[in-house]
């Protein structure tokens, strides 16, 4: 039951936010009563910490399969990326339904100031851990010759990471996917043409 009611949650806070949620949304989606959520979670802040650490570790989990393979090319990296958005955008916009949130984390990034700090630290944990992943990505991609020696690799860092951190606001914003695909790889590009070794 902890896990039916985590899933149904996890839906409803990215469609709705933290705010926009009560066990009363949650219950009737379950058939079961609002008690019955209180006794697995206590409270709805004990829920969504809950919630946003299995989403951020298996995101996490996703974007280290892409980041670390040894296997792909640093292109390849930016196309598995944008395919992993792409699969969680779609369970969100589907249709003729475009522009709506498909990320919790970034849905939580914007009610920063109502979900705890141990939310708002999972939030930051994310974007540390995806930033070692893309470092060490960058830094092969330079000992493999796809980058020259002296690629700024931070700055490379911190532009992927904003970019993966602003995903869910881009496409909204934009009111489709293809936005953040043409951001993704318009930074690909910019960063091949100043730093390729051609």
């Amino acid at each position: 039951m902890r896990d039916r009611i985590k899933a149904v949650a996890t839906d409803l806070f990215v469609r709705h936010g933290f705010r926009g949620v009560s066990f009363g949304d949650i219950a009737p989606v379950l058939g079961i009563t609002r008690a019955n959520i209180h006794y697995h979670f206590g409270n709805k802040q004990k829920l969504l910490e809950e919630v946003l650490e299995d989403y951020v570790d298996d995101t996490l989990a996703r974007f280290r399969r892409v980041w670390t393979s040894g296997d792909r090319s640093f292109e390849e990296k930016i196309e598995a990326t944008i395919a992993l958005n792409r699969e969680r955008y779609v369970k969100f916009n589907s249709g003729r339904s475009h522009g709506r949130p498909w990320s919790l984390i970034a849905r939580m990034r914007n009610e920063m100031d109502v979900i705890g700090d141990y939310a708002e630290k999972t939030l930051k944990r994310f974007a540390r851990d995806l930033s070692t992943y893309i470092r060490e990505a960058t830094e092969a991609a330079i000992r493999r010759g796809e980058f020259v020696p002296d690629a700024p690799v931070e700055e490379i860092v911190v532009q992927l990471v904003s970019i993966a951190n602003s995903a869910g606001p881009i496409t909204q914003d934009a009111g489709s996917f293809e936005r953040l695909e043409r951001l993704y790889r318009a930074f690909l590009g910019t960063v091949a043409a100043a730093y390729g070794p051609d």
